[in-house]
């Protein structure tokens, strides 16, 4: 069996805006150091293995010898989704963006989905998706119509009720919203959005589930599974890639949930490659604007990791990195166009250095292609001999 690398993805958690944030409305953003600017961050363990070193971060200064390789990254796709974020890690670079709908989506595909659900929706806007189930959550739960929003990234997204709609009905609708937005028009992906609670206090559930376009070109997890090398997604992963080049997909229900699962996993000495979302920073942070909670649940993950390090077998590699960034500390609550860090650590790396500032996410996917025997992928340079 081949060696095993696991591959932890901090969803949104960026390192400064790119060079061309502007186009996206992003100028300054810096996720990680806009957080730091406004909440001191207690970080030992990620400034131990050299993120300080990695992106330049109030009160987190690189360490004298990391305990990890460490470098930041470009996103070289067009977009900033954790579609086009999470594909471009495994290999795949798009060209041209997923199509978005500043303005709402166009009354001819709105009228077709409400004719094959068999009632009308509410919304159709761009909107942060905890304000328009406040805004719109009452209307709902006494007509039963879908609240139906979108936002800055190429999302069909439906919010219902649990207890007017059921899970499963939600479902069904995505699968209709699939086959009318993804498969007919391009749109990247449909997602349930579904929630309880009364009126002033909604909440949306765990049972949150992506409907995603499959990749469009051969993916490292593709490659993988194709030569026996197992692939076991963690948290939304496996939705992301619309289930394809996935062994055995985990859902979780949070962060911790997710560490859990990956902790599990390796004390099963699972093999292959254990490939981890922890989305909360986005979901429940990022586009909530929540500064505090952003910052906190940071430090949370930064009390669990050494349990994940500790875990790893001696020939493990271990690469922590994000798929975009999403500010809380600007107006907007979208995703934001930013560098991601990287870091890389192993128990035989001696003597860790620095990566550099890659040119594309897919480095990490060329580097994993290399370390399993499966390469070369169409995109990204290999930073595998830099590891030793």
């Amino acid at each position: 069996m081949p060696r095993r690398a696991i591959l932890i993805v901090l969803d949104s958690v960026g390192a400064g805006e790119l060079p061309d944030a502007a186009q996206y409305g992003d100028t300054g953003s810096d996720t990680l150091g806009n957080i730091a600017r406004q909440v001191p961050l207690a970080l030992p363990t990620l400034a131990g293995l050299g993120l300080g070193a990695a992106a330049a971060i109030p009160g987190v200064p690189p360490p004298a010898a990391p305990r990890a390789a460490w470098g930041r990254m470009a996103e070289r796709s067009a977009g900033k989704d954790s579609v086009t974020g999470h594909w471009e890690l495994m290999g795949v670079v798009l060209d041209d963006p997923f199509p978005t709908f500043p303005h709402g989506f166009p009354p001819d595909l709105i009228a077709a989905f409400e004719a094959r659900i068999g009632r009308p929706v509410l919304g159709n806007c761009v909107a942060s998706g905890t304000a328009i189930i406040d805004a719109l959550g009452d209307a709902h739960v006494a007509t039963g119509r879908p609240i139906v929003y979108t936002s800055a990234d190429s999302v069909f997204q439906i919010a219902a009720h649990e207890a007017v709609v059921p899970v499963a009905q939600l479902y069904d609708w995505c699968h209709v919203a699939y086959e009318l937005a993804v498969e007919a028009r391009g749109l990247g992906r449909v997602i349930a959005r579904p929630f309880v609670g009364t009126t002033g206090a909604y909440a949306r559930t765990a049972n949150r589930h992506d409907y995603a376009m499959p990749p469009v070109a051969e993916t490292l997890l593709d490659r993988l599974t194709s030569r026996g090398v197992p692939v076991t997604a963690v948290g939304k992963v496996s939705d992301l890639f619309a289930g394809r080049g996935v062994s055995r997909a985990v859902p979780t229900a949070s962060d911790d949930d997710g560490v859990d699962a990956l902790l599990t996993l390796l004390r099963d000495d699972a093999p292959g490659f254990l490939f981890v979302n922890l989305v909360d920073f986005d979901t429940k942070y990022g586009h909530r604007n929540d500064v505090a909670g952003y910052a906190a649940n940071l430090e949370r993950f930064d009390r669990r990791l050494p349990e994940v390090l500790t875990a790893v077998a001696d020939d493990d590699l271990v690469i922590i990195t994000a798929d975009h960034g999403n500010d809380p500390t600007t107006p907007s609550t979208d995703h934001s166009r930013e560098y991601v860090p990287l870091l890389v650590t192993a128990r035989w790396m001696t003597a860790p250095g620095p990566l550099g500032v890659r040119g594309t996410f897919a480095d990490v996917g060329q580097t994993l292609a290399a370390w399993f025997g499966v390469g070369p992928l169409a995109h990204g340079a290999s930073f595998l001999d830099d590891l030793r």
